[in-house]
């Protein structure tokens, strides 16, 4: 997959935001309620595609092709949201509450269905795919998510498009912070557990940086507030920083070595 120039995000996030603000003065002018659906959702959407974009953008090698992050973005955040709303619900039935450490666990194992078979019944092994991949899918879950806040907080201020702006730049801003940084860190530890043949130190690594993960997404919801976002915000992306750094320097490792045999396979030949 060629890399797009690094600078594309932000050509995204600001033509995304223009564009968005020409639908809300046209939504804010008109009041016409069939143009709140795609304000939602553009403005729910913004800031998790420029994100997936800025890490498709770092220097890494990866396999996986645009269209694929696409689909998975899509396809794996509505069967994650489905997945978690199903168990979250049948968890409420029994318990009668839902416990913050088992609304972590549920949704990032839920956001974790579609990475899973992807690496099971594709070629796709590198572990840049993974932090790829996973990046994709929490930007889909999180823009869903997203989506479901804003409706109810519009339907909620009888549409106060104010609180629902507001909302909405909230979630846009924390999601690459949240979600995204977590599911990135999950599927990328699963993906070296692929290329590692699940040995038994590569799963137990995939095992903890899940349960990290997972950790993290329970402060999160637990402390629920700016300050908490801020210091589990920079942890989060911190730790995805750190795990980006790490697969480039494998990849400078592996690149050589794979010329390399590339050159003695053709002079052999």
């Amino acid at each position: 997959m060629g890399r797009p120039p690094r600078s594309t995000w932000l050509a995204v996030l600001i033509v995304g935001g223009a564009l968005f603000e020409v639908l809300r003065q046209v939504v804010s002018h008109t009041q016409n309620p069939n143009l709140f659906p795609a304000l939602l959702l553009l403005g729910a959407a913004l800031v998790p595609a420029a994100f997936v974009t800025f890490i498709s953008s770092r220097r890494l090698i990866y396999t996986v092709d645009g269209g694929t992050v696409a689909v998975i973005a899509f396809v794996g955040g509505v069967i994650g949201i489905s997945a978690a709303g199903m168990l979250e619900f049948d968890t409420l039935q029994r318990l009668g509450m839902l416990p913050k450490v088992a609304v972590g666990l549920i949704e990032e194992t839920a956001k974790l269905i579609a990475p899973l078979a992807l690496v099971l019944f594709t070629r796709h092994r590198r572990p840049a795919d993974g932090l790829l991949i996973g990046v994709a899918c929490g930007a889909g879950f999180a823009a869903l998510e997203t989506m479901g806040y804003a409706f109810v907080r519009l339907v909620n201020t009888e549409g106060d498009l104010r609180s629902v702006e507001g909302l909405l730049l909230l979630r846009g801003v924390l999601s690459p912070a949240a979600h995204m940084a977590w599911t990135g860190l999950t599927a990328a530890a699963l993906w070296v557990a692929a290329d590692r043949r699940w040995s038994l130190p590569a799963v137990g690594t995939f095992l903890l940086t899940f349960a990290i993960a997972v950790a993290l997404h329970s402060a999160w919801d637990l402390f629920a507030m700016i300050p908490a976002y801020i210091v589990i915000g920079v942890i989060s992306l911190g730790l995805l920083t750190l795990t980006t750094h790490l697969l480039a320097a494998r990849d400078r490792v592996e690149q050589p070595l794979t010329t390399g045999l590339a050159t003695t396979r053709f002079q052999r030949g």
